[in-house]
């Protein structure tokens, strides 16, 4: 396997200040209109948009979810996005590994009784792996939104990224069913190419046992046209609707907990591989 170093040194990740962390109100979180990483978020969502096709979807389903590009363990895998700075956020500019405990972090404090719900907040984003063999990252990071009917209005730079886009203007998948049927479910319905489809396809075919819920946290938490906007719910079934609130749940703790101030990565780390031995044990295929 080879590995890309596209990040910083996670020795020299952003501190400003080591004693205390910057404090930043739920308003200036997702900002997508100004801000230092603006024409760095706006550059990965254009390709994203842009990119981002039925065929293209269909595409990567069948090169990474057969699941045979790696083994290892999924502790090695969170400790390997040391090595990522996710160019689609425009919150945080430090590796992706802290974030991954910092929202685990949050979620034991405010749901101790709940061990897989605290795993999903560390393994949510450990599917961005695909970046490190030579994925581009408009097609692992980002928000996602449904293929093959109409992009809705709430997704990201919608306006002026999907111009170029050969799906906007073709009519089979350009109106508000496209290619679907009313109430089909999410579960039928291709979703942009990421992180969140991969790490899903992942525990599934390694017979991780995360309950349900966390499942559906870990495959949609980046769907933001749905959770946080209402969008796509023509889509839905039932199930759909009665997992929406949990992954709503989730949301709080992914957005919210990004910060400057990192946490002690190895005192914790003896903790959540207790949790992985629960859940995901041993040596996974990747």
């Amino acid at each position: 396997m080879r590995i890309v170093n596209i990040g910083p040194d996670p020795s020299l990740a952003y501190r400003p200040n080591l004693e205390k962390s910057e404090t930043k109100g739920k308003e200036d979180y997702r900002n997508f209109e100004s801000g230092n990483l603006f024409s760095r978020v706006f550059n990965t969502y254009s390709l994203m948009h842009t990119n981002q096709t039925l065929e293209f979807v269909k595409q990567k389903y069948s090169e990474w979810t057969h699941c045979n590009h790696t083994q290892m363990g999924m502790m090695n895998a969170i400790m390997s996005l040391d090595q990522l700075v996710d160019e689609s956020d425009p919150d945080v500019d430090f590796p992706n590994s802290f974030h991954a405990f910092q929202t685990a972090e949050g979620i034991r404090q405010a749901h101790p009784d709940k061990d897989w719900f605290q795993l999903v907040g560390l393994i949510h984003d450990v599917g961005k792996i695909m970046a490190l063999w030579d994925e581009p990252q408009w097609a692992v990071v980002g928000d996602t939104f449904p293929v093959g009917c109409k992009f809705q209005n709430s997704i990201v730079f919608r306006d002026n990224t999907f111009l170029d886009n050969p799906d906007e203007k073709n009519s089979k998948y350009n109106t508000e069913y496209g290619m679907y049927e009313p109430n089909c479910g999410l579960d039928n319905v291709l979703i942009s190419w990421g992180h969140d489809e991969y790490l899903y396809r992942v525990l599934k075919f390694n017979n991780c046992s995360i309950p349900e819920e966390g499942l559906y946290m870990i495959r949609f938490h980046s769907f933001y046209p749905w959770h946080s906007h209402g969008d796509y719910m023509h889509l839905c079934n039932t199930k759909d609707l009665s997992m929406l609130p949990w992954v709503k749940e989730f949301n709080k703790f992914d957005l919210y907990t990004k910060n400057t101030d990192l946490p002690n990565i190895e005192e914790l780390k003896p903790y959540y591989q207790s949790l992985i031995d629960k859940y995901c044990p041993g040596i996974l295929q990747w």
